[in-house]
């Protein structure tokens, strides 16, 4: 299983350098290509900006190849040229934004499928907020007021971000329409990291909370377990 980061939000506000630089270790190091993929602030136009700001975070934490790729809608994220420049990446990142713009513009491309390819050879796949949530088997558009099928790469499971925020009052409602997923709420400015197995580590100044089979967990910085139980156990 190779490397997923999900984050909670706030990711650029100067306190997420922790789970960040895990990531970047995973990807392999410093000088490991970094993509930036900056689609869910499309719908409000702010993609430059927000791009911008990842692109100068990471720059503070000593990468040194970092590509803004400019994946706004369905006709860029199939343009191969930019398929290619997401193939190339170690560490694949996606902003928070607008959950369903960014699903929806992914799903089937062949940027989406660059990026699997990538991830395939080891590269990182990381997200924040809306970043994260589209990463799993489901997602809850707040903007729509509905849940959508995600990309799929943590199935069986749900995010909820800005938990410690809005986020939490998701629970209940998604835990009803998702019996079978495992619900995963991270707070702002904390991200979850898996290692080679299945293990996650939380990181960052805030928790991660778990809803499963009607159970709720807490896991705070530093903490490692499994998102998902043993079905042998």
């Amino acid at each position: 299983m190779s490397y997923l980061l999900l984050e909670g939000g706030a990711e650029f506000g100067g306190s997420m350098s922790e789970p960040d630089l895990r990531a970047i270790q995973a990807a392999g190091g410093p000088d490991a290509p970094i993509a930036i993929l900056p689609t869910a602030a499309a719908p409000d136009n702010n993609h430059r900006r927000a791009g911008n700001n990842g692109a100068q975070w990471f720059r503070s934490l000593g990468a040194s190849h970092i590509d803004v790729v400019p994946v706004i809608d369905r006709s860029s994220a199939n343009d191969p040229a930019l398929a290619a420049r997401i193939r190339s990446a170690r560490f694949i990142y996606m902003l928070g934004g607008y959950p369903g713009h960014l699903g929806e513009t992914l799903k089937g491309s062949l940027v989406w499928q660059a990026a699997l390819e990538a991830h395939e050879q080891g590269a990182v796949i990381g997200g924040s907020s809306a970043g994260a949530m589209v990463m799993c088997g489901n997602y809850y558009d707040p903007y729509e007021s509905k849940l959508l099928e995600g990309l799929g790469l943590l199935p069986h499971s749900c995010v909820i971000p800005h938990h410690n925020n809005s986020g939490s009052s998701w629970a209940r409602r998604l835990a009803e329409q998702l019996p079978k997923d495992t619900l995963i709420g991270i707070d702002e400015r904390t991200g979850l990291l898996n290692d080679s197995s299945e293990n996650w580590t939380v990181y960052g100044a805030g928790t991660v909370t778990l809803y499963r089979d009607g159970q709720t967990t807490i896991h705070g910085p530093g903490e490692t377990f499994q998102i998902f139980k043993d079905p042998s156990s």
